[in-house]
């Protein structure tokens, strides 16, 4: 199915669209790779009056409660998926700012992935066509109640997709901060369920699949051609070492430590 940019954007894939049109060395000239069918591999999402269903209730009603706070404020910021502040939201797990102007080859690993991503969660989210949790009550959201948002299937989440096959790419270029990277992935996820936009079983399924994405993309000849000079691009930066700003690395601590899926 081919969505309108519109339709993109409020289904999670405006950074698709956006880094899709960075300047990066030969982009455009190498096909995305294949991702693997999550049609296939992922189960069913819960069914209506299951106790899964029931438990994805409970946590959507619970993290209401967190609408004004310091974490809610970091979910309302991980939405925002333009390429640079996308790529920042991982600045304080790398230890370093990172900027994409400055990573050409990570610019194109990215646009890369992400045109492919953009195909395949597309024809998930529609396989499944699960309505969003906010359909039906005025709970408080973290971003607009916008018509396209509304009209935008659920499962899996997109967001959640980006955000953690982004951060198992980082890994791979900075293995000695994986966790940290992997951690903020998994923080970048639970926003979406903190935001209200997305059933906690809608992430869980997102990490799963962007797993599996970022296999396929690891091993895909063109990008891993490319690794490292990302690599390289990563390190100049890091010994550039421009620090984030440490209060907003401590919200990102906090809210690492406080997860919907074990705190509610």
């Amino acid at each position: 199915m081919q969505l309108s940019p519109t339709t993109l954007q409020a289904a999670s894939f405006s950074f698709f669209l956006a880094l899709a049109s960075c300047s990066a060395p030969e982009s455009g000239k190498v096909a995305p790779p294949t991702l693997p069918d999550a049609r296939l591999s992922l189960a069913a999402p819960p069914a209506l009056g299951s106790a899964a269903q029931a438990d994805d209730d409970r946590i959507f009603k619970a993290t209401r409660l967190l609408a004004g706070t310091p974490r809610w404020a970091l979910a309302t910021s991980d939405a925002d998926l333009h390429p640079q502040a996308f790529l920042s939201h991982y600045s304080c797990a790398a230890g370093f700012t990172l900027d994409l102007a400055k990573a050409p080859h990570l610019a194109q690993i990215m646009t890369l992935a992400a045109k492919a991503e953009t195909v395949r969660t597309s024809e998930e989210k529609h396989h499944w066509n699960r309505l969003r949790p906010f359909i039906g009550n005025d709970a408080p959201l973290c971003v607009a109640r916008s018509p396209e948002l509304t009209k935008s299937p659920s499962y899996p989440s997109g967001h959640t997709i980006a955000g953690y096959s982004t951060a198992l790419v980082l890994s791979a270029l900075l293995p000695e901060r994986s966790a940290q990277l992997l951690q903020r992935g998994r923080v970048m996820g639970e926003s979406r369920i903190v935001c209200g936009v997305h059933w906690a079983s809608d992430v869980a399924a997102g990490y799963q699949a962007a797993g599996a994405f970022a296999v396929a993309i690891l091993q895909d000849p063109a990008i891993r051609d490319l690794l490292p000079e990302a690599r390289a691009e990563l390190l100049a930066m890091q010994q550039a070492n421009v620090q984030p700003d440490p209060k907003v690395c401590a919200v990102e601590a906090d809210a690492a430590a406080h997860s919907p899926f074990s705190d509610f």
